[in-house]
């Protein structure tokens, strides 16, 4: 929790509590095993006293009270020390993942208040599974205590188990058993549902790609024989895979189906079920360079056949407008100007958003009115896969070598230079390299103003000539021969004497 001004958190400041759950006895043995012995028992204690601020059978929030009731309950005095020891405590539960503490203001009345938000315990297994709790309770608890706490809350199975083979799933589904009625949709329960969905999440990522891969339609065309079926119907409790699915398939352009092949190949999910996100995105860039592939041979063949022009006048348009996309400005970096080989014409604001959060195959199409050449795209693609550069770095490196007058230099020696010198200087961020852009904009300006100047200093420097300490040069100029007019006839007897002279040092010699 963090409060500047100790004036901020007293006892005469209202709170409000909210929880959407309620704890069964495994949470209540995992917040008194796992928890307590990592924030202690006064912190727990105040978990248990917010807890319940209402009933065991309800959820939502509660009545709006004063923080007197918080110091009473926990023995507190109100005082500014006893402010600051329920301070630390909330904070131990925020750090722990427990609760999440906000502020609210109301100027009319000039008042604050805190919402005090539960959370549910991890389940026994995620709580092992989660890195750096499980490390927290090992320095907190011992070795031998850990290994004995984790092996107390999950039961082997029994000795005769064993010898039984062939473990098959016979699981009925749903769609097996219920049918649902194809009436007419109830608009007004769709409003309410989706108003219900809106209120209960609490945290929303700030871009979400267009949502391609659905959990449903991933459920009907993976394979029920398969290993990973478990993990695929546990994704639909887990909205960050899904979102990391979702931006994949956007990403390079995947349908539900290549995404079943892909989650359906072996080492792509952990033993807990969560993705290897690496191994994934690996795999599905080498099925975009096959599909690729695939469809360069096919407009060859086509062009050869003298069917292009029929096939061409199916498919399907260009990109989408970025003008679709969320126009908010990027404030507190400079913009950076929208190209003139851009192909769609776009605001400013729009094109640094779509810098921000676009893919970098995606940005790479705009570029080119037809197929991205291969060279390019394995340029693009090793920084990538093997450098692991952040995508709105990326195109903001595509912006500069495609989009700036850079155009006699796209080598791939010059793009692979200008991403290490990202790398060495540590540009991880969009705004770093936009600040990035803007310092070499700067720097070549300021070459090719030396490139124009005349004879001097600038001049020597900017034609690379040498220069020691104090500005004379190291090598001394070497004056050139130039041609000045035709050249002047030799008499004959001139030529008789030259001849002459060369006989004689041939007798002598």
């Amino acid at each position: 929790m963090r409060v500047s001004n100790r004036l901020e958190f007293t006892e005469h400041h209202r709170f409000v509590v909210y929880r959407d759950f309620a704890l069964s006895g495994l949470d209540r043995n995992v917040l008194a095993q796992l928890y307590q012995p990592m924030v202690g028992a006064f912190a727990v204690g105040l978990y248990l006293l917010l807890y319940h601020h209402m009933a065991e059978d309800r959820t939502g929030y509660s009545a709006l009270e004063a923080q007197r009731k918080l110091f009473l309950g926990l023995d507190l005095e109100m005082n500014p020390d006893g402010r600051q020891t329920l301070a630390d405590q909330a904070s131990r539960l925020e750090a722990v993942g427990l609760l999440q503490v906000f502020r609210q203001y109301d100027p009319v009345q000039d008042e604050t208040i805190y919402e005090y938000v539960l959370l549910r315990p991890l389940a026994a297994g995620e709580f092992f599974a989660t890195f750096h709790l499980a490390l927290l309770l090992r320095d907190k608890v011992g070795k031998m205590a850990f290994q004995e706490l984790r092996e107390s809350f999950a039961l082997s199975e029994p000795q005769g188990l064993a010898r039984f083979v062939n473990r098959e799933e016979i699981t009925v589904p749903f769609y097996e058993i219920f049918r649902l009625s194809a009436g007419p949709v109830d608009p007004e329960l769709e409003e309410a549902l989706a108003e219900s969905a809106a209120a209960n999440e609490k945290a929303k990522e700030a871009v979400r790609p267009p949502e391609r891969i659905r959990h449903s339609d991933m459920l009907l065309r993976f394979p029920r024989t398969s290993p990973n079926r478990p993990y695929v119907e546990r994704l639909n409790r887990a909205p960050e895979s899904m979102a990391q699915l979702n931006y994949l398939a956007y990403k390079y352009d995947l349908e539900v189906p290549e995404i079943c092949r892909l989650l359906n190949e072996d080492g792509v999910f952990h033993e807990d079920g969560t993705l290897r996100w690496e191994e994934l995105q690996f795999r599905a860039n080498l099925m975009y360079r096959q599909d690729r592939k695939r469809e360069e041979e096919r407009e060859r063949v086509l062009a050869r056949t003298g069917a292009a022009e029929a096939a061409g006048s199916g498919t399907a348009g260009p990109a989408a407008d970025p003008a679709e996309e969320s126009s908010a400005a990027v404030s507190g970096i400079p913009l950076l100007p929208v190209p003139e080989r851009f192909g769609l014409k776009a605001p400013v604001e729009v094109y640094n958003q779509m810098l921000r959060r676009e893919p970098y195959t995606r940005m790479l199409e705009r570029y080119f009115p037809g197929a991205v050449p291969d060279a390019f795209a394995r340029i693009f693609e090793r920084i990538d896969l093997n450098y692991k550069l952040p995508e709105p770095v990326i195109n903001v490196l595509i912006h500069y070598v495609l989009g700036m007058n850079h155009a006699q230099r796209l080598t791939k020696s010059f793009i692979d230079s200008v991403a290490s010198n990202m790398l060495a200087k540590g540009i991880d961020t969009f705004e770093k390299a936009v600040l990035y852009v803007r310092e070499q904009e700067k720097l070549n300006e300021m070459l090719a103003r030396k490139k124009r100047g005349g004879d001097g200093p600038a001049k020597a420097t900017a034609d690379g000539g040498s220069r020691g300490r104090g500005g004379g040069r190291r090598k001394p100029a070497i004056s050139v021969v130039e041609d000045r007019g035709p050249k002047a006839e030799i008499p004959p007897e001139e030529v008789a004497k030259m001849r002459e002279l060369v006989r004689k040092l041939k007798d002598k010699s």
